[in-house]
């Protein structure tokens, strides 16, 4: 059984159903259960049309879009690795991915398309297709479905739940992109964990609203939601005005929002007039919680609820429900149902209730490993446990508290920053004699990624000019929102940075 099997269950019991709602679209997006199972056959057929098998690779780039959700559900059908790209990134961090793990389907919106062509010719050879009309190098969106032919969308002969279905690249501790291989299974037991914790039902409305090329935006509700035959409501990105409306007006149920989504919200004259009256409950992670979000939340009469994981728990891994909200407040929750928690001290040993050590993570949800990566993922999953990174420590009654991470990771806005990435590209001048980056706290965006730059003996450099270096080379969420220049780099006695003296130093810089 493949995940499209999903799809056309409730094609076959409730055809008329609406699967998911599009507002951004001019022409009404709407797709019932049985028009979205329609097209995942009509794309699936297609894409065997082009050679498509089990093992291939389809990637897409663009925003929220219905058709990119029957993307997943067709490559499911056929065996096929799903490859959604962020579209936040700039040209060279895509053509890193796409050369790490080739595409034989590539699938562009066209405000993309001049990004992909800078480089497609050195691709391997694949279908590319414009998501509209065609244009040069690019086949039409209506003429790749046409090669379908009327033919009968096959399946993958032996479907098989341990097939890689997606593949989410985050970027590694070194600087280097790591590509996340998710199995069909890990999606369904995901999306098990999902109905645990919601209590999700057919007659939920679900608002989605993160970018689906996150697991976050993906899997913490949406793919569930089709799972369970709920509507979805589907915004191409996030806009705060836009997300009140489609509550109040499509009486939305449920929806996920990281803590810097609520802020833009919280900033609106219309959060305390808004009627947000449907929802049941607010889901919030990514990052920790500052308390007064979770505070004007419950103001509002709706229960915010914590969830904790990552791409490689694809990502349901901890999590309240409602009735935890308020007496567990800053608490992620509890182990999923299908998910086993460990907080261990640096020896691999558990440590006691209220002690902080690593966070471990064991389940069916979890990734089978990091694409052509075997060192890494040998570190990563240990005796099938996942060895997040992160330090948290468990009250009395097995909630979790998120403490910190061990690892350097940035979280701001929900986006996970790796500070290596930023310090290799500043590496690369030749005015800069040493740099490090490192993030500091900031109540709307969790945290702000911050340089520290020693220039060369002589030479002066301006927050600009440093900028300037990253311009179109990494995406501008990466860039630094402050850069400090220092004579030099504090350092161990054996030449490391040392990162917690400029944490310090930076924190009280932004508190001067």
């Amino acid at each position: 059984m493949d995940l499209s099997t999903w799809i056309d269950h409730h094609a076959r019991r409730t055809p008329e159903r609406t699967a998911i709602r599009f507002p951004g679209r001019a022409v009404s997006g709407d797709l019932s259960y049985g028009a979205l199972a329609d097209l995942v056959h009509r794309l699936a057929a297609a894409m065997a049309a082009c050679g498509l098998t089990r093992g291939a690779c389809a990637a897409y780039l663009g925003l929220n879009s219905p058709e990119m959700l029957a993307l997943l559900f067709a490559c499911a059908r056929l065996g096929v690795l799903f490859m959604p790209l962020n579209w936040r990134l700039a040209g060279p961090e895509h053509r890193q991915m796409l050369e790490h793990c080739p595409p034989s389907l590539l699938l562009v919106e066209p405000q993309f398309i001049a990004q992909i062509d800078a480089f497609k010719e050195d691709l391997s050879p694949l279908t590319a297709v414009a998501l509209g009309r065609a244009q040069p190098g690019w086949i039409g969106y209506d003429e790749f479905l046409g090669r379908a032919s009327g033919a009968t969308a096959p399946s993958d002969r032996e479907p098989d739940p341990a097939t890689p279905l997606l593949i989410c690249y985050t970027s590694g501790s070194t600087g280097n992109p790591k590509g996340v291989l998710l199995s069909q299974d890990a999606l369904a037991w995901n999306a098990a964990n999902c109905v645990d914790m919601h209590a999700l039902e057919s007659g939920d409305r679900i608002l989605t609203t993160l970018p689906l090329f996150h697991v976050g935006g993906l899997n913490n509700l949406t793919t569930p939601a089709l799972k369970a035959g709920c509507t979805v409501v589907l915004h191409p990105k996030f806009d705060a005005e836009a997300c009140m409306a489609a509550i109040e007006h499509e009486r939305v149920t449920l929806t996920v929002l990281v803590p810097a989504q609520l802020d833009m919200m919280m900033a609106s004259p219309r959060w305390q007039s808004a009627d947000l009256s449907s929802l049941r409950m607010i889901t919030t992670g990514s990052t920790i919680i500052p308390a007064r979000i979770i505070d004007a939340v419950h103001a509002r009469g709706i229960p915010l609820v914590q969830i904790y994981g990552s791409t490689e728990t694809c990502p349901i891994a901890v999590y309240q429900k409602a009735e935890d909200a308020k007496r567990k407040a800053g608490s992620a929750g509890r182990a999923a149902l299908h998910c086993e928690l460990r907080i261990v001290d640096d020896s691999g040993n558990d440590v006691a209730r209220g002690a902080t050590g690593e966070i471990l993570v064991r389940g069916p949800n979890l990734m089978s490993g990091y694409w052509k990566a075997a060192q890494e993922t040998a570190a990563a999953l240990v005796d099938g446990w996942f060895h997040s990174g992160d330090m948290g420590h468990q009250d009395g009654e097995g909630y979790l508290y998120v403490d910190g991470r061990r690892k350097e990771m940035i979280i701001s806005g929900g986006e996970n920053i790796y500070p290596a990435e930023i310090e290799n590209l500043l590496a690369d001048c030749g005015d800069i004699a040493e740099a490090s980056v490192v993030g500091r706290p900031d109540e709307r965006w969790g945290e702000v990624v911050v340089a520290v730059v020693a220039p060369k003996s002589g030479l002066r450099l301006t927050h600009a000019a440093v900028l300037q270096l990253l311009e179109g080379r990494i995406a501008r969420y990466k860039h630094p929102k402050e850069v400090v220049f220092v004579g030099e780099l504090p350092k161990t006695a054996l030449g490391k940075v040392r990162k917690e003296e400029l944490r310090r130093m930076v924190a009280q810089a932004g508190g001067a």
